[in-house]
């Protein structure tokens, strides 16, 4: 089992759903994860952070990494920031904490 206290991006909520913290860096040379900027999830995003483009690529990434619908993703604060939280509906964290551990490089996460 993957320690919560490890994953600090990432909070439950009591209604079940979860926050994940990012840092979003768009313009990047591919779509992945790269470990942590912080107590925030680095997504690095080919995208260009125009007309909501990235947005769209943060959710779209996001939802096929956990294996989610879009429909189950909404950015909650940082529409036109790197800084972005993101509310996850109808998830297990456990399930995303293990997603995250398998992806980050030992020591993050």
């Amino acid at each position: 089992m993957v320690s919560r206290a490890e994953f600090s991006y990432l909070q439950s909520l009591p209604d079940g759903s979860l926050l994940l913290r990012l840092h979003v860096q768009p313009r990047a040379a591919a779509n992945g994860l790269a470990g942590l900027q912080g107590d925030m999830l680095k997504l690095r995003l080919t995208s260009p952070p125009v007309d909501g483009k990235a947005n769209q690529a943060t959710i779209a990434y996001l939802a096929k990494l956990f294996h989610l619908p879009k429909a189950a993703l909404a950015i909650r604060s940082g529409h036109q920031s790197r800084n972005k939280t993101v509310n996850i509906m109808g998830a297990d964290g456990e399930r995303l904490r293990a997603v995250l551990a398998e992806l980050l490089p030992k020591g993050e996460g």
